[in-house]
C-alpha cells in the first residue's frame, strides 16, 4: 500500500502530506501512526532541513479516528480496555511525542476540516495557517470518548483554558474566522493561496541559521515547563554555542556590510 504520509523535500523545507483524500485522511492504523515518528527521525538526521509543513490531500486536513472501526471494535479500538490503552501508548501517542521533540519549526497548513485527532494534530505544530474552508472540532465528547492523543495538553496552551474547555466540553465546530479570533490559527487565506502562504512562511523561517532555529525552538519548549532560572541557564549555554557557529559570524558581517551600504 502507498504510504499515508508523503515526504517531499524542496531545499531547506520538508512538506509532509497526509494522503488518503477518499478517507478524509482519517488517522487510525498502526502503520499510519508509525510514519510520523519515522518522518520526524528522518528530519532530525538532516541538518539541512530548517522548516516543515504538514497538510492534507483533498478537501480535508484530517478527519481523526475512523468511526467505523469504533463501531466494529476493530483496529485501534479492538480488545479489552488494557489492550486499547496499550495500543494508544504504542501507537497514536507516538505522534505528539515525535512532533513535540522535533527541533525544526513546524507549520500546519490546514486545508479543510481538522476533526478530533486532526484538530489535535494541527495543535502539535508550532504554527497554523488555515484555508477559509478549514474547520476545527475537538469532537471526542460527541462520541462519548476523550482526547487520547494529547489534545488536552496542546489546546489550552494555544487558545487558553477557557476556550479549550469550551471546545472540549461541547465538541462544537469552530470555523476558520473564529479560529483566527481565538488564536488557534495565525492567518486564514483563500484555499488556492494556502500552500503558497505556508511555503512563504517556511522560506522566511528557513532563511535563518539552522542551529539557531533548532535551539530557539528547544528553548520555547523548555519555557513551557521549566523555571525561569533553569531556562536562563539553558539560554546561556545555547547562546555560547551560537556565538561560535559560522552562521553567526556570517550574519554579523552581513549586518555591517548592509549598514555600510546604507551610509553611502
Amino acid at each position: 500500500m502507498n504510504r499515508f504520509l508523503l515526504y517531499e523535500r524542496d531545499g531547506a523545507v520538508v512538506t509532509l502530506t497526509m494522503n488518503r483524500p477518499a478517507e478524509r485522511n482519517a488517522l487510525t492504523t498502526a502503520e499510519q501512526f508509525a510514519e510520523f515518528p519515522e518522518a520526524c527521525e528522518r528530519i532530525r538526521r538532516d541538518p539541512a532541513v530548517r522548516a516543515v509543513i504538514l497538510t492534507g490531500a483533498g478537501p480535508a486536513f484530517c478527519a481523526g479516528g475512523n468511526v467505523m472501526d469504533m463501531r466494529n471494535k476493530t483496529g485501534l479500538f479492538e480488545g479489552s480496555p488494557q489492550d486499547i490503552r496499550n495500543r494508544y501508548r504504542s501507537g497514536i501517542q507516538r505522534i505528539p511525542l515525535a512532533l513535540y521533540e522535533l527541533e525544526v519549526p513546524t507549520i500546519a497548513a490546514i486545508n479543510g476540516p481538522a476533526v478530533g485527532a486532526g484538530c489535535d494534530l494541527a495543535c502539535m505544530c508550532d504554527l497554523r495557517i488555515a484555508s477559509e474552508r478549514a474547520m476545527f472540532a475537538e469532537s471526542f465528547v460527541k462520541l462519548g470518548i476523550i482526547p487520547g492523543d494529547g489534545g488536552t495538553w496542546f489546546l489550552p496552551r494555544i487558545v487558553g483554558m477557557s476556550k479549550a474547555a469550551e471546545m472540549t466540553f461541547t465538541g462544537d465546530p469552530v470555523p476558520a474566522r473564529e479560529a483566527l479570533a481565538c488564536g488557534l490559527v495565525s492567518k486564514i487565506v483563500p484555499p488556492e493561496q494556502l500552500m503558497d502562504e505556508a511555503r512563504s512562511l517556511a522560506d522566511r523561517i528557513a532563511a535563518n541559521p539552522g542551529v539557531a532555529l533548532r535551539m530557539a525552538k528547544r528553548l520555547l519548549r523548555a519555557g513551557q515547563q521549566t523555571s525561569l532560572e533553569t531556562l536562563l541557564e539553558m539560554s546561556a549555554a545555547f547562546q555560547a554555542i551560537a556565538h561560535h557557529t559560522p552562521e553567526h559570524g556570517d550574519a554579523v558581517e552581513r549586518f555591517f556590510d548592509q549598514a555600510t551600504r546604507r551610509k553611502r
